[in-house]
């Protein structure tokens, strides 16, 4: 497979600048570790959302799939139960809840996951621009 590079120059009063963009190179071993603790955030970050928005519609406990749903993401919840009290409401034929601590969780697991990012950036030493 050929590689196409292209190089693109800018022209300033006092220099010129010089880009080489290769096309299909490959990520370095610390992009591919970002993208691997991005990827696994990302999916805990879904089924917390899935969680939060089962629960607050009063998704039925009888489904295979939302058992599931609460059965992965309670270890991730369990840290963070008690921080701030549900509310419950009672409908006709479901029961609603508001959990907090679904949300905090999300919020943290979101912070934890760009703190790893940012963590294998500065022990890589590879030079970063700022973003």
């Amino acid at each position: 497979m050929e590689q196409v590079k292209e190089v693109i120059t800018t022209t300033g009063t006092n220099h010129n600048t010089s880009n080489v963009v290769t096309a299909g190179a490959k990520a370095t071993t610390m992009q591919t570790t970002q993208y691997v603790v991005y990827f696994i955030f990302g999916i805990l970050e879904v089924l917390l959302a899935f969680r939060f928005i089962l629960k607050l519609t009063g998704a039925s406990l009888t489904s295979s799939f939302v058992s599931g749903i609460y059965g992965i993401t309670s270890v991730f919840i369990l840290p963070f139960e008690g921080i701030f009290p549900r509310a419950v409401s009672q409908g006709i034929e479901t029961v609603a809840v508001f959990e907090p601590s679904t949300l905090v969780a999300i919020i943290v697991y979101a912070l934890i996951g760009w703190g790893i990012v940012k963590l294998v950036a500065i022990l890589s030493g590879e030079k970063q621009e700022l973003e």
